[in-house]
């Protein structure tokens, strides 16, 4: 299940988010260190085909794919000492899968910031550093051990450049995220370190804030080379105590065509390489969470390992073309069912009916 760690400073609206994001109850308070121990919701991926595959199925049974949200205790300078929260939070953000870090973006007198001010380049910049400063502590103690191990095993060589590599980034305040290869971060997934995991800024505006086109292109701007977004933690609260048709009224009215869910699981999915395939039929419709770039034997996996085993085929008709025509049968009698053997490549719009023999 894709996870999604909430980090940042206190009192940046981490809290407030996640309950808009969650529909549930974590404390928002004014003051540092609400959130102690990690509040943990689990929401499905907001996906309107399922409901229209449902009715043409005459199926009561929909499963959506899932995201793990985890709030995490506000991050402040020295964390990475233990000052604060600190090992709390860098024990708890080592176990997603993204870090959606927000950043406060918004001025007012009744919510103290941390540091006294509100300066969003100073707080993304603090969040780094204490990330890295964990991450070159990690990575000094590892440097040791297998330096003394390669005087053993010359194998272990390339190892011990890869370490000095990435511990000479962090020295110089870049993420290893983003500046190493895939293949480089695999190597060194084992010691869980926090800048290897991608990033989202999540800006948190004022209702205002949303159509000031200006101050979007400027936290942009600091969010680059990462993907980012601006929100209304506030507006989204709201949001989510009103029925669909009036949040989408009030949505609109403040320009923002999709809910704050959705945007984010849309660049969460980005960000992670992620994509879904569905299946259909009487008995359930479901959205399947893959890779991009997985087979069609592959995603069989995903539901069962003997259907990747006993793979023989697939069966695939795109949802556009099922939903305009009306049926299975129907797609099927104009051709637009097709077989697919083990090295296709699944995509987003693909319903699928996995052939299987174990």
């Amino acid at each position: 299940m894709l996870s999604v760690g909430i980090v940042g400073l206190p009192n940046v609206g981490k809290s407030t988010l996640f309950n808009a994001l969650t529909k549930g109850s974590a404390l928002a308070a004014n003051y540092p260190f609400a959130t102690i121990e990690p509040n943990v919701g689990i929401v499905a991926v907001p996906d309107e085909r399922l409901a229209k595959l449902a009715a043409l199925f005459n199926t009561t049974s929909v499963v959506p794919a899932t995201i793990r949200f985890v709030d995490i205790a506000g991050l402040v300078a020295g964390a990475s000492k233990g000052e604060g929260l600190g090992n709390q939070f860098l024990s708890h953000i080592r176990t997603v899968s993204v870090i959606v870090e927000v950043v406060r973006a918004f001025d007012d007198d009744l919510i103290t910031h941390v540091d006294a001010s509100v300066d969003a380049r100073r707080d993304i910049d603090t969040i780094l550093t204490e990330l890295a400063l964990a991450d070159l502590d990690t990575l000094n103690r590892r440097m040791g051990k297998i330096t003394k191990e390669a005087k053993a095993d010359p194998k272990l060589a390339s190892m011990v450049g890869l370490v000095q590599k990435a511990i000479t980034l962090l020295d110089s305040a870049q993420s290893i995220y983003g500046n190493l290869s895939n293949e480089e971060i695999d190597e060194l997934s084992d010691l869980g370190l926090l800048t290897a995991k991608p990033i989202i800024y999540v800006f948190n505006v004022d209702e205002a804030g949303l159509g000031d086109s200006s101050k979007q292109d400027e936290l942009t701007k600091l969010a680059a080379p990462h993907n980012s977004m601006s929100i209304s933690a506030k507006l989204e609260s709201e949001l989510a105590t009103l029925e669909d048709y009036d949040a989408k009224e009030l949505r609109e009215s403040y320009g923002v065509q999709y809910s704050g869910l959705e945007t984010l699981v849309g660049l969460s999915f980005k960000t992670l390489g992620l994509q879904t395939f569905l299946t259909a039929g009487e008995k359930e419709v479901r959205a399947w969470t893959i890779p991009i770039a997985t087979t069609a034997k592959q995603a069989a996996g995903t539901i069962h390992s003997d259907m990747e085993r006993g793979f023989i085929a697939a069966d695939i008709v795109s949802y556009p073309d099922l939903i305009q025509l009306g049926s299975l049968a129907a797609a099927r009698a104009v051709g637009k069912v097709r077989t697919e053997g083990k090295d296709y490549i699944m995509q987003p719009d693909d319903v699928v009916e996995f052939k299987f023999n174990v």
